[in-house]
């Protein structure tokens, strides 16, 4: 009986961890506004969870919006590139 009930907290320590550090953003921000519904306090559930408060909610304070765009992918004009390329010879 002890047994068993050791195995089920150590089972449900173990999810509660995979569930805090390993699943994707997007999944811990919907376990968040989940548990935000049932009652408990935003703040603490996102520090929990390591996402932002309010993120995904649409009302702008994660700052996800105000990140850089991605650098393009255009060569530059002069001709020189910033990628090196390692010329490799097959020897046979």
């Amino acid at each position: 009986m002890w047994q068993t009930l050791i195995v089920a907290l150590i089972v449900a320590a173990a999810l509660l961890h995979f569930s805090t550090k390993y699943l994707p953003a997007g999944v811990r921000r919907a376990i968040v506004r989940g548990l935000v519904r049932c009652g408990l306090d935003e703040a603490k559930m996102s520090t929990f969870f390591k996402v932002a408060p309010g993120c995904g909610s649409g009302c702008g304070s994660c700052g996800s919006c105000d990140s850089p765009p991605p650098p393009s992918a255009t060569p530059p004009v002069d001709g020189s590139s910033s990628k090196r390329v390692i010329l490799m010879q097959v020897q046979r």
